[in-house]
């Protein structure tokens, strides 16, 4: 009980002004205000303009609270203290003529305030016959606010005087006490007022919480009992905190963009060429002369003294060059020439301001010998340097360290002539009319072109992670910076890309991102840890550094059995949801399984046996006696033996199938149906039980339409199957909704069950406590960790959030603003703000402001895990509940 007589509630106060004058008066007279959608029973006052059927205002009337009207906080605050309430209740006799009907709400209030009763509901004893579990929690509040006993089980060790029901006609009538309308509530509180006001309770609707002001639910004189939203606070304060916050990300933007400035060896000399109005033709034939003579170096010569702004030397005396260079017998004085022959035909003719040069650059850049384009050539100098005889025609080997040298001032050249193009974009000094690219037109066809996941940027990262482990393996700078050109390679054509297409379609472009981190973590899936963790973090590009980590932590956490859930991306999922598997995974040996792909290969001939074949369901390397009959083939509905096995329940199948090395626990059929589906809706049990135990990695939340495999059993009463799953995984399971939006305890109608449920749910949190309580795998945590404060950092770095890195500019809060800020609910911010930015950005703050209680949740064995990652990560969470507190205090640091 809170230590004040003057606790006030408000019920369908609609008017955002009128409820921030009143919170302000009671403020000034020291009252306390409890917000939030259900009753409390700490509540002494509830504030109505009028009879209503909320959750709050039954239960008031029946817990015998005061039930005023708002001008008895505003006669008060006039009069600088609180006045008598008797005359501000509110009376719903007022309007009828009969003077002998007492008002209800005086006749339960002063019959609990004179001890004659507890509440309106003294010696009920209640069973509540209502399938919503939500509607039904809402009706147990209202009956608990009059003293009313309540029983969730048919077995009461009371005799029941009252079952209450949506509909009392249509019940199965097994209990012998009495069945009543839920409607009977309102009739036994206000009697004969009840049927003047005709009042009704309809349970058609589910409760919305979600809106900031709540709908007229007023329809052929029917009240609704409805919950209500959490406090508004004065429209006018959450109009200037959105100012605030857009002009400190606009601020935080211009700074981002100042420190992203390319910083290009002679930059600005590649904007400096004016070209003449008339192009004098120069004659190359002397130049022919040479390369035909074998001076090659000469041949440079010439060609750099001809070398003006519009002047484009023939592409075969540099095609015939570029052979000779890739020969490996080139002194070392031509391969530096020809470098730097290359850059000032860039400078001269920069393809962002001359269009011709575009496919110019395109010619020159590409293999003289193969001539398959200017990726291939670029791919095949990255392989050449990692000595794979994966290129486009054999080179001659061993490498001498000069080729190595041009092969790396090639690669450099080619980031240089990106970077410039992205900056040529960004800075608008791109030619009118051309928007032709040698960057584009590398890694984008014409139909590619609205996805990130071109065939040649795939290739890109799929070279970036090949080269990762073998820079990392050694020694020698010169693979270092390779791997570096790379990576920054990467990064300027993914943001190149972004720039494309943002202005026109950025859902498109955060979508385009999405899916390349997925890809990239597919990529990533089975490094070494020590490869993993020097990757993610060396990624260049923002964007695609936070969502890769996202991806493969995600996918680490999905691999050894856990639930993420798939909301967006924010610093609570993060410091919350991410926190807490990072914990459970300490007490895991993680599953170092190879890369779970399944490749379906359909034939258009329907009656072909290709058409039901799949290729690689068990991977490769089987070995034949151990491979039972049929697991290479699937039937018409895309079904493999594992499904089919767990269809019928064959348990020694399925562990034959298990054994098998590389195996996909995980495969779907062609409507997305997983064996464990199949086991769940079948009542397979044994296979439920085999596939948990065997499969460390399998997906407990995989959903079809919603329905996930905890939804599958209970939809078919296996509910030996639904406990089963509930103590593997924990509570996490309850939180699933399916497309109607109901979880799987929606689905249960009895009581018991649910509870039963509900307990096997805490005992697979119990377990999974347990396990997370010691490091089993250090490396394997350091992984994690490495991924998580990477994923940390940059998040809050994208999306501006205040941190101990922020220099300028700073966000100011006083501390009564960041206090209320804290208590803001985020659907209030969401209606009321049209920044998206500045909504998300005031849930981080949020989130920020109580770090302290995330902090105080890490997992024990983190908090004693010495790793080098895990002890950087667990500073980074300190170092931010230090900056929240400062926040909420008022304490911006300059």
């Amino acid at each position: 009980m809170l230590g004040n007589q003057y606790v006030f509630q408000v019920s369908g106060l609609k008017d955002v002004q009128q409820k921030a004058e009143l919170l302000r008066a009671l403020r000034k007279l020291q009252g306390h205000y409890i917000g939030g959608s259900v009753y409390k029973e700490a509540m002494t006052h509830l504030i109505v303009t009028k009879p209503l059927a909320s959750e709050k205002f039954l239960a008031a009337c029946a817990g015998g609270k005061w039930i005023v009207t708002p001008q008895f906080v505003l006669d008060s605050v006039k009069h600088k203290a609180w006045l008598p309430e008797a005359s501000y209740e509110l009376n719903l006799t007022a309007n009828i003529k009969a003077p002998v009907i007492a008002n209800p709400l005086q006749k339960w209030r002063e019959k609990v305030a004179r001890g004659i009763t507890s509440g309106a509901f003294q010696g009920w004893v209640v069973y509540l016959e209502i399938e919503d579990h939500d509607r039904r929690a809402m009706f147990e509040r209202i009956l608990k606010a009059g003293k009313a006993m309540l029983y969730t089980e048919k077995s009461a060790p009371q005799t029941i005087t009252h079952v209450l029901t949506k509909d009392g006609s249509k019940t199965s009538r097994k209990l012998s006490a009495p069945y009543f309308n839920i409607s009977y509530i309102a009739e036994h509180l206000f009697g004969v007022v009840c049927s003047g006001l005709n009042w009704s309770i309809n349970l058609s609707k589910r409760s919305q919480q979600a809106s900031c002001v709540q709908p007229e639910v007023m329809e052929c004189s029917s009240v609704t009992v409805e919950d209500e939203p959490m406090d508004v606070t004065d429209n006018s304060f959450l109009l200037k905190l959105e100012e605030t916050l857009k002009d400190y990300i606009s601020r935080m933007k211009f700074q981002v963009q100042k420190r992203k400035l390319l910083k290009v060896p002679g930059f600005y000399t590649y904007y400096t060429p004016v070209f003449p109005t008339q192009v004098t033709v120069m004659d190359f034939s002397n130049v022919q002369s040479l390369v035909e003579c074998g001076l090659f170096a000469q041949a440079l010569e010439e060609v750099q003294g001809h070398l003006h702004p519009g002047v484009l030397p023939p592409v075969s005396v540099l095609h015939v060059c570029m052979q000779h260079a890739l020969q490996g017998e080139a002194e070392p004085y031509f391969l530096s020439t020809f470098s730097i022959v290359l850059n000032d035909i860039l400078c001269n003719n920069p393809t962002w301001s001359f269009p011709a040069s575009v496919k110019y650059f395109l010619k020159i850049l590409q293999c003289p010998q193969c001539e398959t384009g200017a990726w291939q050539f670029l791919q095949m100098s990255v392989r050449f340097c990692l000595g794979s005889t994966a290129t486009c025609h054999s080179l001659p080997g061993p490498a001498s360290t000069e080729l190595l040298r041009f092969h790396g001032n090639l690669q450099a050249f080619f980031l240089r002539l990106f970077q410039l193009e992205l900056h040529a974009t960004a800075s608008a000094r791109r030619a009118v009319g051309s928007r032709g690219s040698v960057l584009y037109s590398m890694f984008w066809k014409v139909w590619e072109k609205t996805t990130l996941n071109s065939k040649a940027l795939q290739q890109l990262a799929a070279l970036l992670v090949e080269t990762t482990p073998w820079a990392l393996h050694s020694s020698e700078g010169w693979r270092l910076r390779v791997l570096g050109t790379l990576q920054e390679i990467l990064a300027v054509v993914v943001e190149y890309w972004a720039q494309e297409h943002t202005r026109l379609n950025s859902q498109m472009v955060e979508k385009g991102f999405q899916d390349f981190a997925e890809y990239m973590a597919m990529l990533c899936q089975d490094l070494h840890p020590d490869v993993l963790k020097a990757l993610v973090p060396a990624l260049p590009s923002p964007r695609l550094r936070l969502l890769t980590a996202d991806a493969i932590y995600r996918n680490l956490c999905t691999t050894n059995g856990l639930i993420i859930h798939p909301e967006p991306l924010s610093l609570r999922k993060i410091v919350f949801s991410y926190l807490k598997a990072l914990g459970q995974l300490c007490g895991r040996t993680p599953s170092h399984s190879s890369k779970h792909r399944t490749e379906r290969t359909v034939s258009p001939s329907s009656g072909s046996q290709g058409a039901r074949e799949r290729e690689h369901v068990g991977g490769s390397g089987l070995v034949k006696d151990n491979v039972p009959k049929g697991f290479h083939r699937v039937n018409s509905a895309g079904e493999t033996l594992l499904h089919r096995a767990c269809k019928r329940n064959q348990v020694q199948t399925v562990l034959q199938i298990l054994s098998l090395p590389e195996v996909d626990a995980n495969v779907k059929d062609y409507a997305g149906w997983t064996p464990l589906h199949e086991a769940c809706n079948h009542g397979s049990g044994e296979c439920v039980r085999a596939l948990l135990k065997h499969c460390p990695g399998l997906q407990l939340d995989s959903q079809v339409e919603g329905v996930s495999p905890l939804h599958d059993a209970l939809l078919n009463q296996h509910t030996h199957i639904a406990k089963m799953l509930l103590r593997h995984a924990g509570s996490a399971l309850l939180q699933l909704r399916d497309c109607s939006g109901h979880t799987p305890l929606d689905l249960v109608s009895c009581a018991a069950l649910r509870e039963e449920l509900v307990r096997c749910a805490e005992e697979g949190d119990a377990v999974l406590k347990v396990q997370s309580a010691e490091v089993c795998d250090v490396n394997f945590v350091e992984t994690c960790s490495c991924l998580l404060s990477c994923l940390l950092l940059t998040y809050l770095v994208e999306q501006h959030i205040p941190s101990y890195e922020t220099v300028e500019p700073v966000l100011e809060l006083s501390p009564s603003t960041a206090q209320t800020l804290l208590t803001l609910n985020p659907e209030t911010v969401s209606s009321h703000w049209g920044h998206s930015p500045a909504g998300d950005l005031a849930n981080d703050l949020r989130t920020l402001m109580s770090m302290e209680q995330y902090v105080l949740q890490l997992s024990p064995a983190l908090m004693h895990c010495h790793g080098t990652h895990t002890s950087l990560l667990i500073q980074l969470l300190k170092d931010l509940q230090a900056e929240g507190t400062a926040l909420l205090n008022g304490e911006a640091q300059p």
